[in-house]
C-alpha cells in the first residue's frame, strides 16, 4: 500500500547502484531524494530492482519488497536457511529473500495460483531454491519443526488474529526460530466508532488491522513465542500513499483517506518473535477418535 515522495526538477547524477538521484541544489552532500518512487534510501535493497518487475509482482496494497527489507532488518535470516514465506502473493518478496539472503523459500499462497508464480520465479532465476506452493494458511502442507523462520508480509492479518492460530503456526517452525509479519496496521488502536475521517474508505473486514502494541501483546501472552520486536514505521503512511499514488492513482478512496489521517491512525507495524523451546505445543485436532456403542432411542 505504499512510497515515497519525490521534489521538483533539480541537477541529477547516479548513486552507486546506478539509480538516479536528486541533489539538493545548494548543498550536493545534503540527502539525496529519489526521482523514481519505487526507489528510496530508507530500502536500498529494494531500489536494487526493477520498478517495472515489481509493478508487474503486485499482489496486493502494499510494495512487497519493502515491507520484506524492513521485516528483515529486524530479523537473522542465514544462507542455507529454510524459511516460510506465507500469504507470499505472487512471489515477489520470495525471491527477494532468497537474492538478498541466500535462503531457500517456501513461497505459499491461497489466493494467487502457483503456476504463475513459477514463471517468475524461474525468470528471477530461483526456481533452485524457491518453491511455490499453493496451501491455505489453516492448513499447511509441512512437516512439524521443518522452518528455521516464518515470513508474512501485509496479509497475516486474515488470518493470524485468530487467538489458536499461533500455536498452529509455531509447530512448523523448529524451537527458537523466528517468526516476522509485516502490513498495514493500525499506529493506535480504534476502541470506540471510527474516526469520521475514515469512514469513507473504512469497511467491517478492516477490524482485522492492528496496532504493533496489539500484536506484542497478542502473541507474548500466548506463551508461545517470546517478542523480539513489535513497532511501527516512522512515516509509514507516507510510504503506503507513495506506493498507491504510483500503482493505483485512481484509487482515491484510498488516497483521500490516508492524506487526512496522516499517520494518526494508519501506517504499516512489524512484530518478530522466536518459538520458545520450553513450551510445549498442542497437536491441531484433525478427528477425534470414538467408538458408537448402540443404546435405546426411547425410554420403556
Amino acid at each position: 500500500m505504499l512510497a515515497p515522495s519525490t521534489c521538483g526538477a533539480a541537477p541529477q547524477r547516479c548513486d552507486q547502484r546506478g539509480h538516479g538521484a536528486t541533489i539538493h541544489p545548494d548543498h550536493e552532500e545534503k540527502t539525496l531524494v529519489p526521482q523514481d518512487p519505487l526507489a528510496t534510501p530508507l530500502f536500498p535493497r529494494t531500489s536494487r530492482y526493477h520498478p517495472d518487475w515489481i509493478r508487474s509482482s503486485v499482489s496486493g496494497g502494499a510494495n512487497s519488497l519493502w515491507l520484506t527489507e524492513w521485516l528483515t532488518q529486524a530479523m537473522t535470516l542465514q544462507p542455507g536457511m529454510r524459511v516460510l514465506d506465507l500469504g507470499c502473493g505472487r512471489g515477489a518478496s520470495s525471491i527477494f529473500l532468497h537474492r538478498e539472503f541466500d535462503v531457500q523459500v517456501w513461497a505459499t499462497d491461497l489466493w494467487f495460483g502457483a503456476d504463475e508464480r513459477l514463471h517468475r520465479i524461474r525468470d528471477a532465476g530461483a526456481d533452485h531454491a524457491v518453491f511455490p506452493i499453493h496451501a491455505d494458511a489453516r492448513s499447511l502442507p509441512f512437516a512439524a519443526g521443518f522452518f528455521d523462520a516464518v515470513v508474512s508480509i501485509d496479509s497475516f492479518v486474515y488470518y493470524g488474529t485468530d487467538d489458536l492460530y499461533l500455536n498452529y503456526l509455531a509447530r512448523f517452525v523448529r524451537p527458537g526460530g523466528q517468526i516476522g509479519i509485516a502490513g498495514a496496521g493500525l499506529t493506535q488502536e480504534i476502541d470506540g466508532p471510527v474516526p469520521e475521517h475514515l469512514r469513507g474508505w473504512w469497511e467491517p473486514s478492516m477490524a482485522c488491522l492492528h496496532s504493533a502494541h496489539w500484536w506484542h501483546r497478542h502473541w507474548e501472552r500466548s506463551g508461545i513465542a517470546s517478542m523480539d520486536l513489535a513497532d511501527t514505521m516512522t512515516d509509514g503512511w507516507k510510504y503506503w500513499l507513495a506506493w498507491q499514488q504510483a500503482i493505483a492513482p485512481e484509487n482515491e478512496a484510498e488516497i483521500n483517506v490516508l492524506n487526512a489521517d496522516r499517520g494518526r491512525h494508519l501506517g504499516y507495524v512489524r512484530a518478530v518473535a522466536r518459538r520458545r523451546s520450553d513450551t510445549a505445543l498442542d497437536e491441531p485436532v484433525s478427528s477425534v477418535p470414538v467408538t458408537y456403542t448402540k443404546q435405546p432411542l426411547f425410554r420403556t
